[in-house]
């Protein structure tokens, strides 16, 4: 009967351990919440590394998420949905350029403030972008001596 007990105890402690860890994770990448939040929509040539849940941040900090990406038939581009955290007003000229962490980091959507005293509103798209950098062509442009543009 004590070995029973022993297993139905550590059972318990298992399932509660890893309900745990689902709520804290759910938490830290902000998947359980339903938040409030305006979106923006941005066309980019490539978007290269992104993909929906990717972090939109300014200034190093995460003030939001990609939440659609689709392409563009007419005009053969990335047409990207971000929604941006309510209180963080974003001038009408900032400008989102796709980033990376580094050299073997991912990428994330980072947006460059602009100086204009309007803002943007819930469902304007950002004209001024700038799509991700390919670490493999670049480096096939110096291994080649490449000024064939």
């Amino acid at each position: 009967m004590s070995a029973v007990r022993t297993e139905t105890f550590v059972g318990a402690a298992v399932v509660a351990l890893a309900a745990g860890f689902m709520l804290y994770s759910a938490q830290f990448a902000s998947v359980g919440q339903s938040g409030g939040g305006y979106g923006l929509n941005a066309s980019f040539r490539s978007i290269e590394g992104v993909s929906v849940g990717t972090d939109v941040r300014l200034a190093g900090v995460k003030i939001g998420t990609v939440t659609d990406i689709q392409l563009d038939p007419q005009t053969f581009r990335a047409l990207t949905t971000f929604n941006v955290l309510d209180g963080i007003a974003l001038p009408d000229d900032s400008a989102v350029v796709i980033s990376s962490e580094g050299l073997l980091g991912g990428n994330f959507v980072e947006i460059l403030p602009g100086g204009s005293p309007f803002n943007f509103e819930a469902g304007d798209e950002i004209e001024d972008t700038q799509s991700s950098v390919s670490l493999i062509s670049l480096l096939l442009k110096f291994v080649s001596g490449g000024d064939d543009d």
